[in-house]
């Protein structure tokens, strides 16, 4: 059975340029220059990639960067701990939403 998502769909990520090559090239310059090395290693934006592939649920990011961090030498419970991470964050900022909705029951009981 198939899914939404097809694996096979990564390989053609490149494609996206086809129906609009200017910013397809601009987007991947930007993509290719952010994860060089710099302040932070290639080995910590492939991890921070991996949690944030996590929070925002891309089958695409996670395989790629899984890939990505096994090639580096991640290991998997690093692996696993940035997810754990990622999920605290986004947890943790559903959460303190809450106070926006305390806020108005305050404003709307009074």
């Amino acid at each position: 059975m198939k899914t939404y998502y097809q694996a096979e769909d990564l390989k053609k990520f490149s494609s996206i340029s086809e129906w609009s090559p200017e910013l397809g090239e601009q987007f991947f310059k930007y993509y290719n220059q952010v994860f060089q090395e710099g302040a932070l290693s290639a080995r910590e934006k492939s991890l921070i990639a991996l949690a944030v592939a996590h929070v925002v649920q891309c089958p695409y990011c996670i395989e790629a960067y899984t890939k990505d961090g096994l090639k580096r030498g991640i290991e998997k419970e690093e692996m696993m701990e940035a997810v754990h991470v990622g999920a605290a964050i986004q947890s943790g900022a559903t959460l303190v939403h809450g106070v926006q909705m305390m806020n108005w029951v305050d404003k709307l009981s009074m």
